[in-house]
């Protein structure tokens, strides 16, 4: 698969650190202390995948960038590349080397990203919901200043809220990264004529190309926890500096075995109100998004996994349900703070509810304290069980993570509850589990 990496950006706000290199070629420092462009890595991961046909489109300080890789032979790649001598808008580029990709889907990353992305899992995902189009899509730590991406269960994309944009007043967090697999076909379909691309029509990749496809059953997003984050800003490379150098980044891509704190939800993330039927019931407890920032930066996924039989019961829809847990998500969101995984057991053994959905009534695998839900994630989101953690308030909770090969903690007084560690807050466990 060909692989077209956007390099052309300016930096302007990156700039006022290193106003003699294009950013691209800003030197990194990883956890063995080897300083390298940033691209440079981003180069070699990608070769390592098998991805070695690559189209670099340039245009500031464009020299610098073709000295430095050449034509890619050095790092074992195959290097093109576009100089966009004027400016054509962040696509227009695409269709001056439209010949150039041929009819198969490519990869088109963006390099204002600093990434680390196993692509070969992500390809394959595109070509198992044969689309058009498929979004890397992840949350983060700042959803409502980002462009927000609406998907059904199926994880087609069905809206695509830019950052400017009205938003619902709660909303899953899951962000576009920037990073696409596409269908040269897209840009036929889009009418647009590579010969009138120009300064005087700029192409807007997301505006014009790909939210025209929202609803039509051609784009899918694809969640991943893996490491994307913009480095434009001076704060913003302090981070991923830091990242680099504690080995946070290399270690998110999905071909490395991850861990994970897996977090019950009521009564240890949310108020415990009994069955929580209500969305104005929902109430983060005290603590609990500074607890999940510090997951956050740890390396460990943050993974929810929670009995939900009201959903059998008859008492709350799926589309209620889904609304509560976007109201978790955008509470966390507006404190920084993110969950890399949800998943929830709708079922309930017994019978003999008004309302009850029948379908839903049987003893399954993923009810806790049986571990089907921690051994999903683990399945979705390559997570050694036996390195995580399962963190709840009740006894379900803790055999559940002792039945999947985790240690556990319980948050709770009940004596004859045998777990490795005990503490009374989700923001003292995760401390404990960190050496805080």
């Amino acid at each position: 698969m060909k692989t077209v990496i956007m390099a052309g950006g300016k930096g302007t706000r990156i700039s006022q650190l290193f106003p003699d290199i294009p950013k691209p070629l800003i030197g990194i420092k990883d956890k063995d202390g080897i300083t390298m462009p940033v691209l440079e890595r981003e180069l070699i991961s990608l070769r390592d995948q098998g991805f070695t046909d690559i189209l670099l489109t340039v245009s500031y300080m464009h020299e610098k960038i073709e000295n430095y890789f050449g034509d890619g032979k050095k790092l074992g790649i195959n290097i093109t590349y576009f100089i966009e001598d004027a400016p054509l808008g962040n696509a227009g580029a695409l269709f001056k080397v439209r010949d150039w990709f041929g009819e198969d889907p490519f990869l088109l990353l963006n390099a204002d990203s600093v990434f680390d992305v196993d692509f070969r899992r992500m390809t394959e995902y595109h070509k198992s919901k044969g689309g058009r189009v498929t979004l890397f899509t992840h949350p983060n730590s700042h959803p409502f200043d980002s462009g927000i991406v609406i998907a059904d269960t199926s994880c087609e994309v069905i809206n695509w809220l830019a950052k400017e944009d009205k938003r619902p007043e709660f909303y899953k967090n899951r962000v576009n990264a920037g990073l696409h697999v596409i269908d040269p076909k897209v840009l036929d379909m889009s009418g647009i004529d590579k010969d009138t691309v120009g300064p005087d029509f700029k192409v807007d990749l997301d505006r014009m190309i790909l939210k025209p496809l929202c609803g039509t059953g051609k784009m899918f997003c694809y969640d991943s926890p893996e490491y994307v984050k913009d480095m434009g800003t001076p704060e913003r490379y302090s981070q991923v500096s830091r990242d680099f150098a504690s080995g946070v980044v290399e270690a998110k891509n999905l071909s490395h075995k991850q861990k994970a704190l897996f977090l019950d939800r009521d009564g240890t993330i949310n108020k415990y109100v009994g069955f929580l039927r209500d969305i104005n019931d929902f109430e983060l407890l005290d603590g609990v998004s500074d607890a999940i920032k510090d997951i956050n930066a740890s390396g460990y996924l943050a993974v929810v996994v929670t009995n939900q039989p009201v959903i059998a019961r008859g008492e709350v829809t799926v589309p209620e349900l889904d609304a509560i847990h976007n109201k978790l998500e955008t509470l966390l969101g507006n404190d920084g703070a993110y969950i890399d995984g949800l998943y929830y057991c709708p079922h309930h053994p017994d019978k003999g509810f008004v309302g009850e959905i029948p379908e839903l009534k049987f003893d399954c695998e993923c009810r806790k304290p049986k571990p089907g839900m921690l051994i999903k994630a683990a399945d979705d989101l390559n997570i050694d069980l036996g390195s995580s953690w399962m963190i709840g308030d009740g006894k379900n909770d803790i055999e559940a993570g002792r039945n999947a090969g985790c240690k556990t903690v319980y948050l709770g007084t009940d004596g004859s509850v045998l777990s490795d560690l005990k503490a009374d807050s989700l923001k003292s466990a995760v401390g404990i589990i960190l050496g805080h």
